[in-house]
């Protein structure tokens, strides 16, 4: 649902968040069909890539003992926090011995997670938050509430909608764990120099929304993951 600006968060509600908001309300039927092609696609690909889901859930229960899935805390529509679904690609406990991002050579991924993040095979199980409505397929990549806390006010317009799956950030950082593998600080390069330019990009997407929009980053998203982009 897309709120009234009476009901957003307070801290949502403010002059640099207005124009996103406005814009956005012009396109509430596009909003609700861009929902209701997230419920039925997400239903659909769940079914029919079951038998993939479940293999992919065996070989990382035999290799590394611990919980198939991540269920890492995200914030998503609003600044809702919800559990994001990723197959796990790093050692149990990972985010309590490092950085909240990760860099391409971490020691702490497992060998099929290697595989797994090179193909963005580790999302595969977010088809379940976007069937479940907290994210959808385009949107701007949900954040941990720590980076969250260092959005500025314009960033804040980021939570009108779901997060998602892809976005044109993530098309253009598909490597950012290289950018941040020689970092002596990868969550300080992150908020200060990569957030701010990904958000960039995610805020013209809010302006420039379309449905036409949306479906034009999924095939651009599928050809930068086949090494398209």
């Amino acid at each position: 649902m897309f709120r009234a600006w009476e009901d957003l968060p307070n801290n949502m509600k403010n002059e640099e968040v207005r124009p996103y908001y406005d814009a956005l309300r012009r396109h509430r039927f596009g909003l609700l069909l861009k929902r209701l092609f997230d419920i039925v696609v997400s239903l659909v690909m769940l079914v029919l890539l079951s038998p993939i889901l479940l293999i992919l859930a065996i070989i990382i229960k035999v290799e590394d003992p611990g919980p198939v899935f991540y269920r890492q805390v995200r914030i998503t529509q609003y600044g809702k926090p919800f559990r994001i679904f990723k197959y796990r690609t790093m050692i149990v406990d990972a985010d309590q011995v490092g950085a909240q991002v990760t860099s391409l050579n971490d020691p702490r991924i497992t060998k099929i997670g290697k595989t797994l993040r090179r193909y963005r095979l580790d999302e595969l199980p977010q088809l379940f938050n976007v069937l479940a409505g907290d994210m959808s397929f385009v949107g701007t990549r949900p954040e941990v509430p720590k980076y969250v806390d260092a959005y500025t006010a314009e960033m804040m317009a980021t939570l009108l909608v779901p997060a998602g799956v892809t976005s044109e950030a993530s098309i253009r950082y598909k490597d950012e764990d290289k950018l941040i593998g020689e970092a002596e600080d990868p969550d300080k390069l992150y908020i200060e120099e990569i957030l701010p330019v990904k958000m960039k990009y995610n805020l013209e997407q809010l302006r420039s929304f379309s449905l036409w929009n949306e479906f034009k980053m999924l095939f651009r998203t599928v050809g930068a993951v086949f090494g398209g982009e």
